[in-house]
């Protein structure tokens, strides 16, 4: 099995490196974020160790450009800092598991072999209509090789209307699904979610794909986007 450790601490990385050869793991390192994106990007590896504070690029940044980039090796981030928005930020940029420093050497192995049981396939599909992509795992969203830069809640409305291309979508719908509790039906934070999702990703690329039904709803016309990726 083939790992990468990305971690800045000549001290640490030696003894990661050590120790993992001892386990049988063949070991590359990586002193910085750019090394080790360099590295990721060019090898297969089975297993990411990945320090979250890095100098220049961080982990957090490391790991999101990796999945951005179909990149799915299994990715345990490590981290001096034990918050919980440190570890939800590792999380959402991708990474499989989370350890923070310092730990015991063996609890580190236990979680790298429950990674590798896991595999680096399970992840959820990309979506594509026309030019215009989503992809869950790694939180991003391009237009015409573009990245569309969203707000949570505007991810969650995108997504919602791209695994249904060409249905009309009611607002309760739309509401229960994306707010996910009873939110006043009579809102109107539909129609302005709606409205700031047309602005990032039609109105820059001249388009209006997200279409109002009147009476009905709102939908991503399938056919019309598909149309203008051929153009």
């Amino acid at each position: 099995m083939r790992v990468l450790v990305v971690e800045d601490e000549t001290r640490m990385a030696a003894l990661l490196k050590r120790g993992l050869e001892e386990e049988g793991y063949a070991v590359d390192l990586a002193a910085d974020g750019d090394e080790g994106l360099f590295l990721a990007m060019e090898n297969e590896y089975d297993l990411v160790l990945l320090d979250a504070m890095l100098p220049g690029r961080d982990g957090y940044d490391v790991c999101r450009t990796l999945r951005e980039r179909r990149r799915w090796a299994p990715v345990l981030m490590l981290t001096a800092r034990d918050g919980i928005a440190d570890r939800v930020a590792g999380l959402d940029a991708g990474a499989d598991d989370y350890l923070t420093k310092p730990f015991a050497f063996a609890e580190l192995t236990a979680r790298l072999r429950a990674l590798l049981r896991r595999g680096s396939t399970e992840r959820a599909p990309v979506l594509e209509v026309g030019d215009l992509t989503l992809d869950p795992a790694a939180h991003s969203v391009h237009r015409a090789g573009q990245n569309v830069d969203l707000t949570a809640k505007e991810f969650a409305l995108l997504e919602l209307l791209m695994r249904h291309p060409g249905e009309v979508l009611s607002r309760t719908r739309i509401l229960e699904h994306v707010w996910d509790f009873a939110y006043d039906p009579s809102s109107n934070v539909v129609d302005q979610y709606i409205a700031y999702l047309r602005r990032k990703i039609d109105k820059p690329f001249d388009r209006d794909d997200v279409e109002t039904v009147r009476g009905a709803g709102y939908r991503l016309r399938a056919a019309r986007v598909a149309a203008s990726a051929r153009v």
